[in-house]
């Protein structure tokens, strides 16, 4: 009796032996899959905030409009608009003029010249500044041919619009829009009086640019 207890002890201590092996051999073998280089991880909050941001705007202009808008990722994000970086100091100058003032807002125009976004003539540019801030600026148009020149000009700035037969629907107003890891562009078409407005502005910024009330309507 003693024998064979000493016999199965045995044998379940090496069973146990097995078993530790069989875990730590399979842990090795799929480590890489376990633990993914700190390098994805790093890649990981960056794709996650591009891609939350662009559901959260699809997701508003279908609440607000009932209309499907499309909204892609943006191709070479400028950080600002034709040079001027987001959030660097703005002020009257040779260049601008200031045309509104409330209090943590300022909006600016530019001086001389009909204002022009590519090769397109617009009615109006208007340049915001948050606290200081450069945050937004705001195009406004008119015309089913200036629309075009403009749609175009931004698909071959910030990535071509997925243009499938059934990806627009066909209500009154159509939407457009690119989102970067710093900027955003949107785009609001009304086909009735053919009229558009375009906001670029930084991600970063946009919180600030909610509470101070800015217009965002025609």
């Amino acid at each position: 009796m003693l024998k064979q207890a000493a016999n199965q002890e045995t044998m379940n201590y090496e069973r146990l032996a097995m078993n530790k092996d069989t875990t730590s051999a399979f842990r090795t073998h799929h480590s890489s899959f376990i633990a993914p280089s700190p390098a994805i991880h790093s890649r990981q909050p960056c794709r996650t905030k591009l891609l939350l941001s662009i559901l959260i705007q699809a997701f508003c202009i279908l609440t607000l409009s009932g209309t499907l808008a499309f909204a892609v990722p943006m191709q070479n994000d400028p950080n600002g608009f034709e040079g001027i970086p987001w959030g660097a100091a703005f002020s009257e100058s040779d260049t601008f003029v200031k045309v509104e003032d409330a209090g943590r807002a300022q909006t600016y125009e530019l001086k001389t010249g009909a204002p022009a976004l590519g090769p397109a003539k617009v009615d109006s540019m208007r340049f915001l500044t948050v606290d200081g801030k450069f945050a937004r600026v705001t195009v406004r148009y008119q015309g089913k041919a200036t629309h075009d020149q403009i749609l175009a000009y931004l698909q071959s700035l910030y990535g071509s619009l997925d243009r499938t037969p059934g990806q627009f629907t066909g209500g009154s107003v159509k939407f457009y829009s690119w989102t970067g890891f710093e900027s955003d562009i949107n785009l609001r078409y009304e086909i009735a009086t053919d009229r558009g407005i375009i906001f670029f502005e930084s991600q970063e910024l946009r919180l600030k640019i909610t509470e101070g009330n800015s217009a965002t309507v025609f």
